[in-house]
């Protein structure tokens, strides 16, 4: 006779009330001691958590394994990256079949005029190559490792690599000579991300943070020389800002960036003379961004400057390079409801994104007549962007595009004749056809009226949407004007196989729809992100899309506040609420000033710590404070990482604790070698996605 397996127990943890009080109110937070992450209890509990999740979905155990094998099996495990010319070589990057990291490797020119990048094809070898970086070799004995930075000198005789081996994102520098394969002795520690070489090669540019984790310094090295003598180019001590650097496309300056949420200034450095005093271009004036690209123009350098100066969804204006606070020249005016991104400057040309109707486009700007020609794409969704175009003249500019559907494509489109020249597609094994899927774009009525858009993946043999009630994935984020584009996923294809339809409520504070779509869903309006979501999903419901108990919500970072958010709004809406690194706990955090990215959040979120109004506002929504008595919880999984610096893992780590105090099924997976993006390494990722998927497909009742 067989005895019935024990279900297991959650762990509990223990209550340790902490008083909080800001503005007259006094707040009892009885899992606030779980911030002490050095404590050895802490760190009990955490593991307890997640010995916890791994009982409750052992039962999952060969779906996640026939998930994880369909994302491994429809994927081209040793492949190559279109190659992209800069100086004398082609760069381009390798997957390997078992290696869990990429190769960059490079390729020399065929000539001075060669422009058309070589076909390659993982079973030939490539004339010439060179591996510059591997980082299977540097990452082994490390359970984490990333590349912050990676940059090859203009003439191709040096590159610098930034590594994290914690999850942290503090990276260290190294720098190599090409010729040789030596390590030179140049090691800086503790830098952020994106660090550059100066156009010659003598020099490196890069950033570091601040305790609160905020870039605020940028640097000059020189290549041989201690780092201790390293230069500093410029600080900025408002901690609003975060400070950035990089080099014109023409080489011509290092351009210097400060951004707050709703501010940002750049100062010029002529790249010929590092160490010259930087000049600002534009002042900066509360709630006014701007972004500047250089050119040429009838030989005389200018700059282009996108900005919201009096236009809500930005115009772009030229200036003189040498006295750019003088005269403007409009090149494109403002023009309600088309957002304008962003703007890449070549020698001839530049090219303009920006969103228009839902969706982010791209135009060619002719120079001298200030005019836009879009370049145009024919389905009704997708998705398209610049990318790997480091030289100056060229004659094509390259472009990366995708949908729902449509696997990451590559293109070069052709400037003299406008053509589109198809470098690649990303091959998707099986037998995967395009056709046999759907994708549209539905709009659900939010409670003041507001049309909000919400586009739909499905495969078709299963029927079109709406025809009969199917299980849905609804995904959203809603901050910081992110939008969520139109892409394709090989893992989302486990579920569309399995008649789930996919669903993204491009909610406010996203910015899909122009800026006042941000402005509506931010600051003292940030509710409207939350019932913007709920009406999404109430709309799928009441158009027959699908039943409360087979919808699941998903949102990750500022959108595991969305999560949180509406589990508290709408618990009976969900069979399940998935929730990534969320943002659960905002505003113990926001609070905080310590705390990496506050004081650059208070723009966002608004300032509780010294505005008793948004106190209030922020205290009637943050998920964790107003988990509910007395209702019935969705099914919650939230997954986290010990060494998140944005969004730290007490956050879930309490939510949980509080959501079981009121009889919620709550899990939490607590990765502890990871920061925020999640665990290194594209096999244990797609092992982490297929864990998530199967906790998902099983909330929907369609596991296997």
């Amino acid at each position: 006779m067989t005895t019935a397996a024990a279900s297991p127990t959650p762990p509990v943890a223990a209550r340790t009330p902490i008083v909080r009080s800001h503005h007259g109110d006094d707040v009892e937070d009885a899992y606030e001691w779980l911030r002490a992450k050095e404590d050895p209890a802490v760190i009990a509990h955490l593991e307890a958590e997640n010995a916890y999740t791994a009982a409750r979905t052992a039962h999952l155990a060969g779906l996640r394994e026939r998930v994880f094998e369909e994302i491994r099996s429809r994927t081209l495990e040793t492949d190559l990256s279109v190659p992209s010319r800069h100086g004398d070589w082609w760069y381009y990057g390798r997957t390997v079949a078992g290696k869990q990291y990429g190769i960059q490797c490079r390729a020399p020119l065929a000539s001075s005029d060669d422009w058309t990048p070589p076909v390659l094809s993982p079973d030939a070898e490539v004339a010439g190559e060179e591996i510059l970086l591997d980082s299977n070799v540097e990452a082994e004995g490390q359970e984490f490792f990333s590349l912050g930075s990676f940059d090859v000198s203009t003439d191709g005789s040096r590159m610098l690599f930034g590594v994290d081996v914690t999850g942290d994102e503090r990276y260290t520098i190294r720098v190599r000579d090409l010729a040789s394969g030596r390590q030179l002795p140049d090691e800086i520690p503790d830098t952020f991300a994106g660090a550059s070489f100066s156009p010659d090669g003598r020099f490196i540019v890069y950033t570091t943070v601040d305790d609160a984790w905020r870039p605020d310094t940028v640097w000059l090295h020189e290549i041989g020389t201690p780092v201790s003598d390293d230069a500093k180019l410029f600080h900025e001590p408002d901690e609003r800002y975060w400070v950035g650097a990089g080099f014109t496309r023409s080489e011509r300056y290092l351009v210097i960036s400060l951004g707050s949420s709703i501010t940002s200034e750049e100062w010029l450095v002529d790249a010929t003379d590092l160490t010259s005093e930087p000049r600002v271009i534009w002042p900066r004036r509360e709630g006014v961004e701007y972004d500047v690209s250089h050119a040429v123009v009838d030989g005389e350098d200018v700059l282009y400057i996108l900005h919201n100066d009096g236009a809500l969804d930005f115009e772009l204006v030229r200036v003189s390079a040498a006295d750019p606070q003088g005269a403007r020249h409009s090149v494109i005016p403002h023009r309600p409801g088309i957002r304008l991104l962003g703007l890449s400057t070549f020698r001839d040309w530049g090219v303009i994104g920006y969103r228009r109707e839902g969706l982010a486009r791209l135009g060619m700007l002719d120079y001298a007549a200030s005019t836009v020609s879009e370049i145009e794409f024919d389905e009704p969704l997708y998705s398209v962007g610049t990318g790997g175009n480091p030289e100056w003249a060229p004659p094509m500019l390259r472009l990366s595009y995708g949908s729902f559907v449509t696997p990451g494509t590559v293109f070069d489109y052709e400037i003299a004749t406008g053509d589109l020249l198809l470098r690649k597609r990303q091959p998707v094994l099986g037998g995967y056809d395009p056709a046999e899927y759907g994708q549209a774009r539905v709009w659900a009525r939010a409670d003041d009226g507001t049309q909000v858009p919400v586009s739909l993946v499905w495969k078709r043999s299963f029927g079109e949407p709406g025809a009969a009630p199917r299980p849905v994935h609804l995904y959203g984020y809603g901050s910081y004007e992110h939008s969520i584009e139109p892409g394709f996923s090989v893992p989302r294809l486990s579920e569309l196989d399995r008649g789930v339809v996919f669903a993204v409520a491009h909610v406010r504070g996203g910015g899909e729809m122009g800026r006042q779509w941000y402005e509506d869903g931010k600051l003292l309006a940030k509710r409207n992100t939350f019932t913007d979501f709920v009406a999404a999903a109430q709309h799928l419901i009441d158009g027959g899309y699908t039943t409360p108990d087979r919808m699941v919500a998903e949102g990750g970072s500022a959108g595991g506040l969305l999560m949180g958010a509406v589990a508290n709004l709408a618990p009976e809406s969900f069979a399940g609420i998935l929730a990534d690194v969320p943002f659960v706990d905002a505003l113990t955090t926001i609070l905080d000033p310590s705390l990496p990215l506050t004081v650059i959040e208070w723009d966002e979120w608004g300032d509780p710590l010294h505005d008793a109004d948004v106190y209030a506002y922020m205290k009637s929504y943050t998920p964790y404070e107003n988990v509910r008595e007395g209702v019935r919880y969705p099914r919650v999984l939230a997954v986290t990482s010990l060494n998140d610096t944005r969004v730290l893992y007490v956050e879930p780590a309490k939510w949980v604790a509080r959501l079981r105090e009121v009889g919620a099924d709550a899990l939490l997976k607590c990765e502890m070698v990871a920061g925020h993006g999640g665990v290194s390494g594209r096999y244990n990722a797609w092992r982490e996605r297929a864990f998530e998927l199967a906790w998902l497909l099983d909330v929907l009742g369609v596991a296997d």
